[in-house]
């Protein structure tokens, strides 16, 4: 019975664990979390439509980068001082 118990905390410390990254990483996904947010920020204080949904396009685009950038520091391929 406590293998049932026991497995599954395992299991679960350990895909937390996965989900850590470095400083560098949450560095880097932070400063383009704050550029997306000033973009966002930017579209909602237009009138023009066009120009709202392009720079909310550009945001989402700068959000996945850092986190692409992000992955990339953890994983090596990229040096953290690259940025």
């Amino acid at each position: 019975m406590r293998k049932f118990i026991i497995l599954p905390a395992i299991a679960a410390m350990t895909f937390s664990l996965a989900a850590c990254q470095s400083e560098q990483a949450d560095s880097v996904e932070d400063a383009a979390d704050n550029r997306a947010d000033v973009l966002e920020d930017m579209a909602d204080a237009t009138t023009n439509e066009v120009q709202a949904e392009a720079l909310e396009n550009q945001a989402d685009a700068v959000e996945e980068a850092g986190e692409n950038m992000a992955d990339a520091i953890d994983n090596g391929s990229v040096a953290p001082n690259a940025m």
